[in-house]
């Protein structure tokens, strides 16, 4: 995301993500306004990340609130599509932006994993256990936009996560949080089973990508020494 001559490449693995972007394209794409920037929607998908988070924290009192934060997130997921598509369609993308999208999807699902946690969705424990995985994924991505010039999604992206997020929210609202298993003397319910499982796969996507941007870097390192040596 680069106003730059070699243009940062978009790798996408997730046939989900891919499918979803022409209809978040041909549904919203039109709806946006000629004057609107990318951080202006990058900014907008931030407010309903927010509005999300709020009704987390409030769903302490009502489960009902989760109706807000699932909005929230729907909404969150399409802006955050719409930010790219208007960079690339205008040509006005750039590194400043970029790195505003990354950081607001950081937050965003930092503060939803803690406003669940402090509702009682998901267990503290197990939100400590959360709480860093996707910010690892974003610190990936931007490394691989920083040294190979490639965005590159992992293969459980921003839409399986959110996806997730709003099964958790239904599954709570339909279920409650009451306690199905117990672990150690934890207390488990179906919120959090499922948590640990995605999050176990995605501590996985995220050390796997890591490996390979470091033997990618060796392998480049090598390249350019014997580059140098000739």
């Amino acid at each position: 995301m680069t106003n730059k001559e070699d243009k940062v490449k978009k790798i996408v693995p997730s046939k989900l993500e891919n499918a979803f972007y022409p209809i978040v394209y041909n549904t919203f794409g039109r709806l946006v306004p000629k004057s609107m920037t990318p951080n202006q929607m990058t900014a907008l998908g931030a407010l309903f990340g927010l509005l999300g988070i709020v009704c987390a924290f409030l769903s302490r009192i009502s489960r009902l609130f989760l109706i807000g934060t699932i909005v929230g997130l729907f909404f969150h997921l399409v802006c955050d599509d719409l930010d790219g598509y208007i960079a690339r369609k205008r040509g006005m993308s750039s590194d400043a932006g970029a790195f505003f999208d990354l950081l607001t999807d950081i937050l965003h699902i930092t503060y939803l994993v803690i406003a669940m946690s402090f509702s009682g969705i998901i267990c503290f424990e197990l939100a400590i256990f959360l709480v860093p995985v996707y910010a690892l994924l974003m610190f990936t991505a931007m490394n691989y936009i920083r040294y190979l010039n490639e965005f590159l999604f992992p293969r459980l992206g921003p839409i399986e996560t959110h996806l997730t997020f709003m099964a958790v929210c239904v599954i709570s609202m339909i279920f409650g949080n009451d306690a199905v298993v117990s672990v150690f003397g934890l207390g488990l319910n179906i919120n959090d089973i499922a948590f640990f499982i995605g999050g176990l796969c995605m501590y996985y996507e995220m050390i796997r990508l890591q490996i390979l941007l470091f033997k990618r870097l060796k392998r480049k390192e090598e390249a350019d020494d014997d580059e140098a040596d000739k």
